[in-house]
This record gives structure tokens, sequence and C-alpha cells, in this order.
């Protein structure tokens, strides 16, 4: 749109022209693009995509109804997925092989979740203890983030019987070492346990479990920081992409929020794949153990009854 320039004899204050209705709209869009582009890179260096800074920003300081942010959030981590993912499965760092089975359990989950459970929690009560003992769970897993946060790369980690069957194990060439990482996996039927429960809360609350799928990689399976959250990136978009479409059908895509937001976290996915790359795996899990605190008391507060 163009401005036309003022009257001199009615020139307007540095206030009034910011409060201008255009220029307001345009600096809405200039905060809606910069906390776009930090939830990129954040999303893609932590595995968790980009709705732990999108969607806080989006009600708290911007206005935007939490159903249409979730919504907003949803695509963007689909392009965090699609933008790191395919960054990292170019450099080989990426498990695809632990990112499919894994997929089997969250979907197994997901299904008894959303069929079977659903209606045993439907009331707001349900829900409001889910988000509660979730959340409180999160917390608690960061205890055993926190004991190893300095770690390097796991040591002294041998295959279990079924991940050797399915030589689920595998190596990535680290930039920041400079040399070809080989690691193992363990804690196969844990993961899946973790997974599986990954798929139920996520069918019960309708939200994405990625912070479960983090977890499991480095808490059961010892995989480097690195390989979980390639791993991680890889996994969420499939998640995503089915939430985002029962968004879409409620018409929560909004496209003049939705079309900024993934452009945004699009750039930043690719800014932090290459800040990653270049990353100690203890930097990387201590952006993680810092994402997982956040994500945790959301939940609670949510559970709480405290929306943002």
């Amino acid at each position: 749109m163009v401005f036309a320039p003022p009257d001199e004899r009615h020139a307007p204050t540095t206030w009034s022209f910011f409060m201008h209705p255009e220029m307001a709209a345009v600096i809405w869009l200039i905060k809606l693009a910069v906390a776009s582009l930090a939830g990129g890179v954040i999303g893609s260096i932590s595995g968790l995509g980009g709705g732990i800074v999108i969607v806080p920003v989006l009600t708290l300081f911007l206005g935007v109804p939490i159903q249409d942010a979730i919504g907003a959030s949803l695509v963007s981590v689909i392009a965090v997925s699609s933008g790191a993912g395919s960054v990292y499965l170019k450099d080989r760092i990426t498990n695809v092989r632990i990112a499919m089975f894994l997929e089997l359990s969250t979907a197994l989950g997901a299904i008894i979740g959303a069929v079977a459970l659903s209606p045993l929690f439907s009331s707001g009560l349900g829900h409001k203890i889910l988000y509660i003992l979730f959340g409180a769970t999160l917390l608690t897993s960061l205890l055993p983030i926190i004991a190893k946060l300095a770690e390097e790369v796991p040591e002294g980690i041998h295959n279990d019987r079924l991940a050797g069957r399915l030589r689920l194990n595998g190596s990535y060439f680290d930039k920041r070492m400079n040399r070809e990482i080989v690691y193992n996996v363990t804690g196969i039927p844990a993961s899946m346990g973790i997974m599986f429960a990954a798929g139920i809360i996520s069918g019960l609350l309708g939200i994405g479990a990625g912070v479960l799928k983090v977890l499991a990689h480095e808490i059961c399976m010892k995989v480097p920081t690195k390989v979980s959250t390639a791993t991680s990136n890889f996994m969420i978009g499939v998640t995503a992409a089915a939430g985002a479409g029962a968004y879409l059908r409620q018409g929560r895509v909004l496209p003049f929020v939705v079309v900024p937001v993934a452009t945004a976290v699009l750039l930043g996915a690719f800014g932090g794949t290459i800040l990653m790359e270049h990353m100690s795996n203890a930097r990387v899990r201590q952006v993680f153990a810092v994402a997982l605190g956040v994500i945790g008391v959301q939940m609670v507060l949510r559970g709480l009854g405290v929306h943002f």
C-alpha cells in the first residue's frame, strides 16, 4: 500500500506514525517473522519443531487465538521437518531405520489413544489431569538429561539383540569433531514403550509428541544427541501433517498467519541446521534441555487452566 506524504501543517508525531493501521500491520508481521525465524532455528537444533516459540508468541504478544496459533505451529513443524530433515538426511546424520521403526509404535499408540481411550478422558477435567501428568513427566525427564549435559558421545554402548537384528546402529561425520562417529543402539523395548505412550498422548490431547521422540533416543537408545535431533526432525513432520489436516478442515489454518510463519520458520530451520552441525553434542543437549523445561511448564500450566 502507498502512503501519501503528510501535510506539513499537520505532520504526525513519531508515535502517531507507528499507530497508523497499515504501519501497525507491518510491525505485526515483522514481529511474527522474527519469532518464527527464532522458532525455526530452535526447532531444528532441538528436534522439536518451532511450536515451542511460535505458539506462546502468537498468543501472548500478537493476540492470535490459541487454536489458530496451534494450526500455524503445526504447519511450521512440517516446514522445519522438510527443511532441516532434508539437510540432515543428505549429511547422513538421520537414522532412517530408527525413525521408521519407532513410527510404528507411535502410530499404534495414536490410534488407541484417539479411538479407544479418548472417550474415557473426554471431560475437561480428564484433559487437565493428562496435561499435568504429561508436563510433570517431562520435567522429571530433565534429571537424566541434566546428569549428562557435558557428555559429547555415549561410551561403552553395545547393540541389544533387537537393534542388532534390525541394524539400527550407524555412523555420521561430525563437522565439529572432524571425524566419523560410529554409534550403537540399545534399549529398544523401553524406547518402543515411550513411543507407544507418546502416540497415546498425541491421540488423547491432539498435541505433538516430538519431545518424547527425542527422550526415547537420548535416554533409552543412547544415540548421540545430533543423531537424536536429526531423526526427530525427520519424524515430526509425519505427525504434524496429520494434525494440520484436522485443523485445516476446522478452518484454523489462516493464510495471513501461516504464510509468513512457514516462510520464516523454513529459513530459520536451514540456519539452525548449519549451527547444529558445528555445535558440540553437549551444546545441542543443553538447547534441548531448555526446550524440554519450557514445554513441561507449559503443559502443567495448561492443565491448571492457565492459557497463553
